[in-house]
């Protein structure tokens, strides 16, 4: 395909409106889970696919995208994709360390207060991961934070518990939507020689862990209630820190929110437009891109009428009623379990993301409780200590090594991540803790990054909103039930520490049983 100039006219800086077309959703030529794959896939791995015309014209838009390359959209793309693992690494660990002080100023069981940050999460996992499917990736893609950093801003506010735990199920509800939003999006805008770069996105979630301990340390040691005995009373003025703390987040939230916004808004995913039946629209996108970035390209819409191999497909254009939206979505999680190899696969990343979920919240979101039972205090920085680990990049070097490629990467992780919760059972003293908690630190996070990247590459285009949606649903889930179960455990003991440790473990089997390993492939 010889490379022209783009079309006179087209515009080369992102407008807020133009570049994410329309977001009226419409009727779409029948889709299967298909995956482009390169000759070089190693047998009996193949992902299930047909031979059907939306295989051979995606195959057309990763030729136009791959010979577009990485460049200058693209590393924006990153900055403001990566403000979701921001926030997402920030506000769950808000969980843990405020439990100390509303302990004390509201008398309440932590868990409590655990269970209305991951319900609102769970509610955000449902809603937004389908909607992007459904409405497109951009309207989602913006709103997650702007709602997150509202909320986050009046709970600040909050003079009593139940008031607290709307305002703060509310702010989980637009981060739960985060993570599922944001690396689809990332994903689809990238060529396929790009893709495991999605794996170092989750260094942002490291940069959220340090915001929050570093802004919680001086917070919570200066401005907050001692961890009150039974009986004691801990007034409001006495207590500002976590209201400071809560100002400060929401505050960084708009921020980036603003930033993502106004200043670099984003194209809507060419790949899920194709995916729609909105191949003009597809085109126009591939052009703009290519001329923020500089490059020439001669996609046009020619270029898929030629690669459909029948007249069958019809565009994308009618507004679908309520009934219709709900078939939609039905169908789209329909397909992610047929055929057989493509329900084994989404059955296996659900319990992946369930034993991760339920043994990571239930020892995470009550590790600042475990240090300050065991003496810890903010003024030595070791919450900071544990969580400064910034391992996503040499994941994401892990991830195209021949012999590893996510699925081994992603079990070796488990197995690292699992042995040191269960080895800081052993601990006696809180430095012994801190050791092992900066061994989980390293191994987990870069489990994480392997299991975000890991879970988009395997969902196809048409599917991958409510693939990825489905999957931290189930994963919202577990990390409810975590603070239930530690209702009726002792979280000063190892309980959470062995119950997390072992599902960990036992999850590095999984990754393993996917019949697709996406190293080296193009993105489907």
């Amino acid at each position: 395909m010889t490379r022209t100039a783009k079309p006179k006219g087209t515009d080369a800086k992102p407008s807020r409106h133009a570049e994410t077309a329309s977001l009226e959703t419409a009727d779409a030529p029948p889709m299967t889970t298909a995956a482009v794959v390169s000759p070089e896939i190693e047998k009996g791995k193949e992902y299930p696919y047909q031979d059907s015309p939306y295989d051979h014209k995606l195959k057309v838009l990763n030729g136009a995208m791959q010979t577009i390359g990485f460049g200058k959209y693209h590393r924006r793309l990153a900055v403001v994709a990566g403000f979701g693992w921001f926030i997402d690494g920030a506000l769950p660990l808000l969980a843990g360390l405020l439990i100390p002080t509303l302990i004390s100023e509201f008398k309440i069981d932590g868990a409590y207060f655990v269970v209305t940050v991951y319900s609102g999460m769970l509610a955000g996992a449902c809603i937004w991961g389908v909607a992007s499917d459904l409405l497109g990736r951009v309207l989602p893609f913006n709103l997650t934070l702007l709602v997150s950093g509202v909320f986050a801003l009046a709970s600040g506010g909050a003079n009593n518990f139940a008031t607290l735990a709307i305002l703060v199920g509310l702010m989980g509800f637009g981060a739960g939507g985060n993570i599922p939003i944001d690396s689809a999006i990332f994903l689809e805008f990238m060529p396929s020689t790009h893709a495991n770069l999605l794996t170092t996105l989750s260094m942002y979630w490291i940069f959220g862990n340090i915001l929050m301990t570093l802004a919680a340390w001086p917070l919570m040691t200066y401005y907050s209630c001692e961890f009150a005995a039974e009986g004691q009373i801990c007034r409001k003025e006495d207590n500002m820190g976590w209201r400071y703390l809560m100002f400060i987040i929401g505050s960084c939230t708009i921020v980036l929110w603003a930033i993502r916004f106004w200043l670099f808004p984003i194209y809507e995913s060419p790949r899920y437009l194709l995916g729609r039946g909105r191949e003009e629209e597809a085109v126009q996108v591939v052009q703009r891109i290519a001329a923020f970035n500089g490059v020439p390209t001669s996609l046009s819409v020619e270029d898929f009428r030629v690669a459909r191999r029948d007249d069958g497909g019809e565009d994308a254009t009618k507004t679908l009623s309520i009934f219709e939206k709900a078939r939609f979505v039905a169908q789209r999680v329909k397909a992610l379990f047929q055929p057989a190899k493509t329900a084994v696969s989404t059955v296996i990343l659900i319990v992946l993301w369930s034993s991760i979920g339920l043994g990571t919240a239930l020892y995470y979101s009550f590790l600042p409780y475990l240090l300050a039972s065991k003496g810890a205090v903010f003024g030595d920085a070791s919450l900071s200590i544990v969580y400064r680990n910034a391992t996503p990049y040499l994941a994401s070097k892990a991830v195209d090594l021949p012999y590893l490629g996510r699925r081994w990467t992603m079990s070796f992780t488990c197995v690292l991540s699992g042995a040191c919760l269960l080895g800081s059972t052993t601990s006696r003293s809180s430095n012994a803790l801190l050791g092992w908690n900066c061994g989980y630190s390293f191994a987990s996070n870069a489990m994480y990054a392997v299991m975000y990247s890991f879970t988009s590459e395997v969902f196809p285009t048409p599917n991958r909103g409510t693939g990825n949606a489905l999957v931290s649903i189930f994963g919202r889930i577990s990390n409810v039930i975590a603070p239930l179960i530690a209702l009726h455990l002792d979280v000063r003991g190892s309980a959470p520490a062995y119950i997390g440790g072992g599902l960990t473990t036992a999850a590095a089997i999984l990754p393993l049983l996917v019949q697709y390993e996406p190293r080296g492939k193009e993105v489907i």
